[in-house]
């Protein structure tokens, strides 16, 4: 698998800075933008190629619920297949995650309990999608609020499995296992090193929230110290990656939000140096 970012700091890129970006043009490495935003025409895909022209863009799927059990939405698919083939993105990445049962689709990214049948299940849905859009795509880890009974395997040995049968690459969320950490009592850090660094080509790091005694992924607050501790063991096992920082609710100015992409830009090239190069 080939991956066109840099390896170092991108910005997830929300509604409210586009236009601020698209007129200031910041010094941001490399963009990430959830998929589903830009189906369709209009103003938005437009900004988005515009953008494109400047910077490197990672596609981050929300939507697609690759462990769901009824068929992929093909109506879905085809958006999304139409998008990469407009924007020619770096990578394109999925949640590790379902959203529908029956007729019903929840606006969440449910985890997937990983029961006898799943790898399978996956497998096959993975490489349809790899398939339709002709490249491998990026898995992500979801945080989780409840455990499963009857679990055959952590989430890291599950990705780790779907990377040897598909040939797809790992997105990395080291705020989502720090989350599991905390609700479920599971170990971040052993998680981390059940996965192959030569299978990861992004990392993402963003804030939670505590509701209630609950650790919550809100994406709506600062990067815990926790966190940032976790990225920089995962640097040095691994070398150097692209890391982005996302953030996705209380939205601040994006001069406020550049200012924490910069103090995250300062530990990325501190603990795995600004290489900037393509990795294979």
């Amino acid at each position: 698998m080939h991956c066109t970012l840099p390896l170092t700091t991108g910005l997830g890129l929300r509604a409210p800075h586009l236009a601020d970006v698209l007129a200031q043009r910041p010094p941001v490495a490399w963009w990430e933008v959830h998929s589903e935003n830009y189906f369709g025409g209009g103003e938005p895909i437009a900004a988005l190629c515009q953008l494109r022209q400047d910077y490197p863009i990672s596609l981050h799927g929300i939507g697609l619920g690759l462990g769901s059990l009824g068929p992929l939405d093909a109506q879905h698919l085809v958006q999304l297949e139409q998008l990469v083939a407009r924007v020619e993105p770096a990578v394109v990445s999925e949640h590790l995650a379902w959203n529908r049962h029956a007729e019903r689709y929840f606006n969440d990214l449910l985890p997937v309990p990983r029961v006898a049948g799943v790898i399978e299940h996956l497998a096959e849905r993975i490489s349809i999608v790899q398939d339709t859009l002709q490249r491998p795509i990026l898995l992500e880890n979801v945080s989780s609020y409840v455990g499963f009974a009857d679990e055959l395997l952590s989430e890291a040995e599950l990705m780790a499995e779907l990377v040897r049968r598909t040939g797809c690459g790992l997105l990395v969320d080291l705020n989502n296992f720090y989350v599991n950490a905390l609700n479920l009592g599971l170990n971040a850090e052993a998680e981390l090193a059940r996965i192959a660094g030569d299978s990861v080509y992004e990392i993402h790091v963003a804030g939670f929230e505590w509701f209630e005694g609950t650790a919550i992924d809100t994406h709506g607050a600062p990067v815990s110290a926790e966190v940032l501790a976790l990225l920089r063991q995962a640097l040095a096992r691994w070398g150097a990656k692209p890391v982005l920082l996302e953030r996705d609710t209380n939205l601040s100015d994006f001069v406020s939000l550049y200012a924490e992409y910069c103090s995250l830009d300062q530990i990325v090239k501190a603990s795995a140096g600004n290489t900037a190069r393509e990795y294979v």
